[in-house]
C-alpha cells in the first residue's frame, strides 16, 4: 500500500493527470485491451462456435441500417459471423501475438546487449555486427522470410495449428536489435561506476554482477521501448495476416478481418473492413501516445 501511495504522489502520476491526450489514449487502450481479454465473457456471439454461425446471416449490414439485424450490432461477414464479436476475438489474437513477440525481443535483446556491453571485445563486435546486418533489412521483409521458411518445413495440415507460434517467432526475431543497442550503451556506462568496481573487489562473480547489479539499472529505457514496440508488433501482425502469411481465416485477427473484408469493399459490404480497421487504428494510436508520454515522463532531463 505504501508503494501505491508513493506512486500516486509521484511525478509520473502528476504528469499523467496533466496530459488530457494521454488520459484519453489510456482509456481507449484500456477499453481495447479489456474487450480483447474479456471477449469470451462479454462478446455477443462466439465466432468459433459453428452452432452460432449461419450462412443465411452472411453480409448483413450494421443494425442501424434498414436491412440490418439487431442481433448483429456491427453487421456480419461473408461467413455469417458477428463483426463485433469477431473484432473482440481478433483483437485478442493480435494482442497475444504483439505481447509475446515483444517479450521474446526483450529477452533476446537485453541478454545480447548486456553481454556485449559488459564483456566487450570480440563478443561485443560479433553481436553488434549481427545487429547491424539485421538493421539493413526491413523488419517486415525479415518476418515474411522467416514465416515463409517456417511453413516450408511444416506439413500443410499442421500449418494452421502452428501459425500463431510462427508469427510470434517471426515478429519477435526482428525486434531484438533496438533493445540490444540500448542496453549495450547503458551497460557501458554502468559497468564503470563505483558500485560495480566495489562488487568486483569483494569477489562477487561476473555473472552475478551482470544480472543482479547492472541489469536492474539498465531496464528503464527497455520499458519505454517495449510500450512503443507493442504498437509496432500489432501493425506487423496485421500486415502479415493481410498478406496471407499470418493468422489463418479460421483464427481471425484484425489483419485477417481486414484482408477478408477488402474483397467485399467495393460491392457495398464496407463494414467488414472498416470496423476492424478503425479498431486497429485506435489501438495502435492509443498505445503509441501512452508510450510517448511514458518516454517523456521517465526522462529526468524533462522533469
Amino acid at each position: 500500500m505504501e508503494a501505491i501511495s508513493r506512486f500516486f504522489d509521484g511525478d509520473v502520476w502528476w504528469s499523467f493527470k496533466r496530459s488530457p491526450v494521454t488520459v484519453i489514449a489510456a482509456i481507449l487502450a484500456t477499453i481495447c485491451i479489456l474487450g480483447a481479454v474479456l471477449a469470451p465473457v462479454i462478446a455477443p456471439h462466439n465466432p468459433y462456435d459453428l452452432a452460432e454461425i449461419s450462412l443465411l446471416d452472411s453480409n448483413l449490414p450494421p443494425a442501424w441500417i434498414a436491412s440490418g439485424n439487431a442481433k448483429f450490432l456491427l453487421g456480419t461477414d461473408q461467413q455469417g459471423r458477428d463483426i463485433l464479436s469477431t473484432i473482440m476475438y481478433g483483437s485478442r489474437v493480435s494482442l497475444l501475438v504483439a505481447v509475446s513477440a515483444v517479450a521474446m525481443s526483450i529477452v533476446m535483446g537485453v541478454s545480447a546487449g548486456l553481454l556485449a556491453g559488459y564483456v566487450g571485445g570480440r563478443v561485443d563486435s560479433i553481436i553488434m555486427r549481427i545487429a547491424d546486418i539485421q538493421l539493413t533489412f526491413p523488419a517486415i521483409l525479415v518476418a515474411l522470410l522467416i514465416s515463409g521458411i517456417g511453413r516450408q518445413f511444416v506439413p500443410r495440415e499442421m500449418q494452421d495449428a502452428i501459425a500463431l507460434y510462427v508469427i510470434i517467432f517471426s515478429i519477435g526475431l526482428t525486434g531484438w536489435v533496438q533493445y540490444a543497442r540500448t542496453v549495450r550503451g547503458s551497460t557501458l556506462v554502468e559497468k564503470s561506476k563505483e558500485y560495480v568496481q566495489a562488487a568486483r573487489v569483494i569477489g562477487v562473480s561476473q555473472t552475478r554482477i551482470m544480472f543482479s547489479h547492472v541489469l536492474p539499472n539498465v531496464l528503464g529505457p527497455v520499458l519505454v521501448i517495449a510500450t512503443l514496440n507493442i504498437a509496432n508488433a500489432i501493425i506487423a501482425e496485421a500486415t502479415l495476416s493481410f498478406l496471407g502469411v499470418g493468422m489463418p481465416p479460421t483464427q481471425p485477427s484484425l489483419g485477417t478481418l481486414i484482408s477478408e473484408g477488402q474483397n467485399y469493399l467495393f460491392s457495398g459490404e464496407w463494414w467488414i473492413t472498416v470496423f476492424p480497421g478503425v479498431v486497429l487504428i485506435v489501438m495502435v494510436i492509443s498505445v503509441n501516445l501512452v508510450g510517448d508520454w511514458l518516454r517523456d515522463a521517465l526522462n529526468p532531463k524533462l522533469r
